[in-house]
């Protein structure tokens, strides 16, 4: 339970060097209680300093845990400063009552442009012939060197990189197919095909831009790669567990596929210091990249932006939307109320038993909006500022409550 904390109280924790962007939101909502620390944490750290924190901001390092999040009393906002939310326990922060917020969409132009300037290079051959130049070689040939123009790529996932990377490759005058689990309207003169398998046996270059999945873990392992074309290319910068590393290992030493440019990888360095280990740096022919498909200043600049925004969103708002974990609740203030905000176990009748005890309290609902997800519930209800106090007195007899917070 809680009252609405004054603003220099709230405190956040900014890991891994965020851009200034978010600090700049943050302070411009009137946000100043705010630590700022450049790497990860390891657990016992990360333990002791989310004891005090409201709210905490993450990229990919950082691993909030249940265990860690057990620790996380005041934790009310998690705010991941990238696309991908697998860092998070979030079931456990769904259960906690701690909404995950991410940046689904900042960094799409990043990632679409590395991915086209990798199948240029790959088409070129460029990664080998620069390691032959590095040491001292001159391996000067126009063998299996092409231009883009005229071959297909094979996108796997046409969301919103996927989509993107389809406009800009055609652009470059390549023939575009894509395959998604959903029937997706296509950009351009993109074609969808039926199956990954028609994908795979047409395409000259394959792109994976899919969400991490139990359906896509593994995805394309041996059997995949066997669908692949002799002398084509092969891109990962979606998520790394979608690979099978060993399989594209073989497929390379088999020379069908000609070179590939991963940037994730299914164990990837924790920091800088840490060794990375993979059987792909063997490979002349193979691009890999320290997971930074989304990693530039343009894209850092606006995820710091968006998930600031929602930071301050719902701090000051209660406002949920595009929340990855939790309900999505969106409803406009009214002056002179008081906003309550309620999060409780998923189980029927606790908005008639809130209705009822408001009622016998005589404390009237301006407004009010409830959603649910998974286990839990997230009310938001509006009320006349004089009733606020007694509206908190009420919520406490509610046993389903998680916890509940009054915006004043």
């Amino acid at each position: 339970m809680a009252l609405s904390l004054q603003k220099d109280k709230i405190r956040f924790l900014l890991l891994e060097g965020l851009h200034d962007n978010a600090l700049k939101v943050l302070k411009d909502a009137g946000y100043q209680n705010i630590e700022n620390i450049s790497h990860a944490l390891d657990q016992d750290e990360l333990i002791e300093k989310i004891k005090d924190a409201h709210f905490i901001g993450i990229r990919s390092r950082t691993q909030l845990t249940r265990e860690v999040l057990e620790h996380a009393q005041k934790l009310i906002g998690i705010g991941c400063f990238c696309i991908g939310t697998n860092q998070v326990d979030l079931d456990a922060a769904r259960e906690f009552g701690i909404p995950v917020f991410n940046a689904p969409f900042s960094n799409t132009r990043s990632v679409a442009e590395l991915v086209l300037a990798e199948a240029i290079m790959l088409y070129r051959g460029i990664p080998e012939k620069n390691a032959t130049v590095h040491r001292g070689g001159w391996g000067k040939s126009a063998t299996n060197s092409h231009e883009v123009r005229g071959k297909t790529i094979g996108i796997v996932g046409y969301g919103s990189i996927g989509s993107q990377l389809s406009v800009l490759a055609e652009s470059f005058g390549m023939k575009v197919i894509y395959h998604d689990v959903l029937t997706k309207l296509p950009l351009g003169n993109a074609v969808q095909v039926a199956s990954l398998e028609e994908l795979l046996s047409t395409a000259d270059i394959v792109t994976l831009h899919v969400p991490e999945l139990p359906s896509t873990r593994y995805m394309m392992k041996a059997e995949q790669f066997a669908h692949m074309k002799e002398g084509s290319y092969f891109i990962n910068a979606a998520r790394g567990t979608c690979v099978e590393i060993d399989d594209l290992t073989a497929v390379l030493e088999s020379g069908k596929i000609l070179g590939a440019a991963i940037d994730v990888f299914p164990k990837e360095p924790k920091s800088a210091d840490e060794e990375f280990e993979s059987p792909l740096r063997k490979f002349d022919n193979v691009i890999l990249t320290p997971h930074i498909g989304g990693s530039t200043q343009e894209a850092q600049a606006n995820i710091g932006l968006e998930v600031a925004d929602k930071f301050v969103r719902y701090s000051d708002q209660g406002n949920t939307a595009t929340a990855v974990n939790f309900p999505e609740v969106s409803i406009p203030f009214k002056e002179g109320t008081h906003r309550l905000l309620h999060i409780h176990k998923n189980v029927p009748g606790v908005l008639s038993q809130i209705n009822r005890l408001f009622a016998e309290a005589n404390i009237n609902i301006l407004a009010q909006s409830l959603m649910t997800e998974g286990d839990v519930g997230y009310l938001v209800m509006d009320v006349d500022y004089n009733d606020s106090t007694a509206a908190l007195d009420q919520l406490k007899d509610v046993q389903e409550t998680i916890r509940v917070r009054i915006l004043f």
